[in-house]
């Protein structure tokens, strides 16, 4: 079969494969106590790609136990069930770690305990999206919206090799990875960081990242037009279709996702990676649908 015609493109092919393979990830959830989150999980059991281990209030419990039978632990407050689910992981007695009705920094809180915690010494922590932009023909995935303020050199090589390994997931074989800026120059006196681009490139050429194509910078429409690329006279090999975008800083990227997902509808699917197990970490003002995705995308992607 053509390459093309394995690569996963949408969230419906997502969630065939996770059936297809018959992937059935143990998924802890951080205080599920409002109804976008119950309803997220109860449609991913249901399509059967994942077993909630539901760490919640005595009176969530009960409700779940009459309606499904689900798995639950009861806590006092979402800072026990942070600290309860992240045991939990580090017993490895679940894959995945949920964000329920938990305000993030409780549940970073659990996670990044130097004792007690599940980011291993030395382990870049990182937020990565995938999403289904209208118009755009295939998934996008990019980083980082949510955790590195400005990303060091080594952090953002990190986060390349997290998005090439989801790549490789979705079945692309040889991602085209976008360093973006606001131009395709780079100017080490006004936006340094644009010079690390140029020592990733090399690095990407010697093989330090495997099969794949890194480069930049590049701005978004070059990234993703290959119009826009022709237009500026612009020679790279992403050729205006990228499969990654990896943002400058938090602003950036975190003004690209909320700006997608208002005025563009995208849909989109988005976890932590660095940890011992891929953490959802949706915001509790996210849709059901997001919330699912996120589950979907987590289930592939855990060992």
């Amino acid at each position: 079969m053509p390459e093309e015609e394995k690569t996963i493109k949408d969230f419906e092919q997502l969630t065939g494969l996770l059936k297809k393979k018959e992937i059935c990830k143990r998924t802890v959830v951080v205080w599920p106590e409002e109804d976008h989150t119950q309803e997220a999980i109860l449609q991913a059991t249901h399509e059967g790609f994942i077993s909630p281990i539901l760490v919640c209030s005595e009176r969530t419990k009960k409700i779940f136990a009459d309606r499904e039978a689900l798995q639950a632990v009861t806590a006092e407050n979402p800072e026990e069930a942070s600290r309860i689910a992240v045991k939990i992981i580090r017993e490895q007695k679940a894959d995945i770690i949920m964000k329920g009705f938990v305000n993030t920094d409780v549940l970073l809180r659990a996670i990044l305990d130097k004792e007690h915690g599940i980011l291993p010494r030395g382990a870049v922590l990182t937020h990565i999206t995938v999403t289904k932009i209208p118009e755009y023909p295939k998934l996008l995935f990019f980083t980082d919206a949510a955790v590195i303020p400005y990303p060091t050199e080594e952090q953002r090589k990190a986060q390349i090799k997290y998005v090439i390994d989801f790549c490789h997931a979705f079945n692309i074989d040889c991602p085209k990875i976008s360093l973006i800026h606001c131009s395709e120059k780079v100017d080490v006196k006004h936006f340094p960081y644009t010079d690390s681009y140029n020592k990733i490139k090399k690095e990407t050429e010697s093989g330090l990242f495997g099969k794949c194509v890194v480069d930049g910078p590049l701005d978004l429409k070059t990234s993703c037009s290959t119009e826009a690329m022709k237009i500026k006279n612009i020679c790279s090999p992403i050729n205006g279709e990228a499969d990654a975008l990896i943002f400058p800083d938090i602003e950036a990227g975190n003004l690209f996702y909320k700006t997608i997902t208002l005025f563009s509808h995208a849909e989109t699917a988005a976890v932590l990676q660095g940890t011992l197990a891929p953490v959802v970490l949706s915001s509790r003002g996210d849709t059901i649908k997001s919330k699912f995705y996120s589950l979907a995308l987590a289930s592939l992607i855990s060992k």
